[in-house]
């Protein structure tokens, strides 16, 4: 298991990539759209191995007929870190040992990028949205490899539940990440143009040009 990429939530497509941007002091590279689940989305390199993905419901696309990945049918508010997503080689076999409400697997493809996630049925992910999202990549494609460096990376990942040990139970350590027995949290620390950014899934808007900026509310 490695940790693949953070998805920031946001009302509008818009609204996230302007957040994020005005955060980290650059732009957001050009994603696209998941018919099957009637989100779009926009990227920004966190390295090679991995990327920071901002996602919206698309009001152009079709109503899917069923629950959003990522609660997305039920958001509000402001921008926000709200999942974290891991990487697996063997999807069926990860999800054996996931948390029940993982999800199923439903198939997945933009342009020649063919990708396998688990996603819940109800659109929520286990242990208060905080457990992970399970992605497997096909053909050895992957975005970040594909994305314009930013000058951005991870420096952690915090993430609290008061039942983490179910976490770690089923996926043993993730590099950057720490597990934190606690209130339910995610927390993500960032090197940016701006300096360090933090972000979480709490709701208190960043101000002005703190580096140390904090998004918020679950």
């Amino acid at each position: 298991m490695e940790l693949d990429h953070l998805a920031i939530s946001a009302a509008t497509l818009a609204d996230g990539a302007a957040y994020v941007e005005n955060l980290f002091g650059v732009t957001l590279a050009p994603g696209g759209v998941h018919d099957a689940l009637g989100t779009h989305n926009r990227l920004l390199s966190l390295g090679p191995d991995l990327y920071l993905e901002v996602i919206a419901v698309n009001p152009e696309g079709r109503a899917p007929g069923r629950p959003r990945w990522f609660d997305l049918d039920r958001f509000t508010g402001a921008p926000r870190l709200t999942n974290w997503i891991l990487r697996c080689g063997d999807l069926p076999s990860a999800l054996e040992q996931a948390p029940d409400g993982t999800g199923s697997i439903i198939e997945l493809q933009r342009g020649d990028l063919r990708w396998r996630m688990a996603v819940p049925e109800t659109g929520v992910l286990p242990l208060d949205g905080i457990a992970p999202a399970l992605i497997e990549w096909q053909d050895g494609g992957h975005p970040a490899g594909r994305l314009p460096d930013s000058g951005c990376r991870l420096t952690s990942l915090r993430v609290c539940h008061p039942d983490v040990a179910r976490i770690s139970r089923a996926y043993g350590a993730i590099g950057r990440t720490e597990m934190v027995e606690g209130p339910p949290a995610l927390e993500a620390v960032f090197e940016t143009p701006k300096g360090r950014v933090l972000l979480t899934d709490r709701n208190t808007p960043a101000g002005g040009s703190d580096p140390a900026a904090i998004a918020t509310s679950r």
